[in-house]
């Protein structure tokens, strides 16, 4: 019997896998972080390798791997179109394989596993805000495919083992989420934003910006993380995590010039295919069984993520063309 609870976490160098870690160890865990370091960095993580309880190592799930561990969180995949599109396949066998392959750990070891699903496999909505029992509406042969299908695969296998063999899962459905850590370059709307105002450069929106996003800050979703890995084995999801404030991408433009004081204009350009016209959670769920709901407003946030960006161009991390 183990004194300290062991936990796996893959994509933990990732911007939300490395608060992850961050969380666990100040609770008292022991942390293997796996991660290819494909889209994320080793740097996300250098403040956690002091720490006797923390374990890095470079592998990518898509290949087996043998640990021991009482819990897994599943949060290995390039989540961002620039990321996921430019190597498809792998995106896939990321999704697919590596559920298999975690999936195939925790049942070893008799472990509880966590998989980090996305709003993306409801695809572009047709109800709105969007519950868990909407099968969503997605192009299984576009351009975002890769991503939505893998995840929508992920997800069957991860019902098809607790069915089949009684293993406790937990599904979470994670709506657009921002903060310190995100990769400067995977063009999601917020770092776009941030950074191309900090530079004075246009800032870019896809379309005429009517298009809707729901933010939730990253502190907010790592809590919702812990809470539903802690609930009973019956509380399997789906479930949305979420921020159920809703804004339009034009007043996140506006607000993210206006909190920098930035002389920045703002271009239209085409709207990508099959992207969605609006993305916002139904956290019924989530209340009600995690007594959980975002708490960090969005300008706060900004103000954290601003100040990040801002930290990371003075020091020269960040280039800009």
């Amino acid at each position: 019997m183990h004194l300290r609870k062991r936990v796996l976490v893959t994509g933990g160098a990732g911007f939300l896998g490395s608060h992850l870690c961050a969380r666990l160890l100040s609770a008292g865990h022991e942390v293997i972080c796996v991660d290819n370091f494909f889209s994320s960095a080793r740097s996300n993580v250098e403040e956690l390798m002091d720490n006797k309880r923390f374990e890095l190592v470079r592998h990518d799930i898509t290949f087996p791997l043998y640990v021991e561990v009482d819990e897994i969180y599943n949060l290995a995949c390039p989540a961002s179109p620039v990321h996921y599109q430019y190597d498809p396949v792998q995106t896939i066998k990321t999704c697919v394989h590596g559920a298999i392959n975690m999936l195939g750990l925790a049942k070893r070891v008799g472990a509880k596993i966590f998989q980090a699903s996305t709003s993306e496999v409801y695809g572009d909505p047709e109800i709105h805000p969007q519950k868990e029992s909407y099968w969503g509406h997605v192009n299984p042969i576009g351009i975002r495919s890769c991503y939505d299908e893998g995840k929508r695969c992920a997800e069957a296998l991860f019902f098809a083992y607790y069915r089949q063999n009684g293993l406790p899962i937990k599904v979470g459905r994670l709506f657009n989420t921002y903060g310190p850590k995100m990769h400067p370059s995977d063009g999601r709307v917020v770092s776009n934003f941030i950074i191309q105002a900090l530079t004075g450069k246009p800032i870019t929106i896809y379309g005429d910006g009517s298009q809707t996003r729901s933010f939730c800050y990253v502190s907010d979703l790592i809590e919702a993380f812990v809470l539903f890995m802690d609930t009973e084995k019956d509380i399997t999801g789906p479930m949305n995590l979420g921020n159920p404030g809703e804004f339009t991408i034009l007043e996140l433009a506006q607000k993210v010039i206006e909190m920098t004081n930035s002389s920045s204009l703002i271009i239209h350009e085409p709207l990508p295919a099959d992207d969605p016209t609006m993305r916002q959670p139904d956290i019924t769920l989530a209340r009600k069984e995690l007594d959980w709901e975002p708490k960090v407003p969005l300008v706060e946030g900004l103000k954290k993520t601003i100040n990040y960006f801002q930290d990371m161009l003075e020091s020269g991390l960040i280039r800009i063309n």
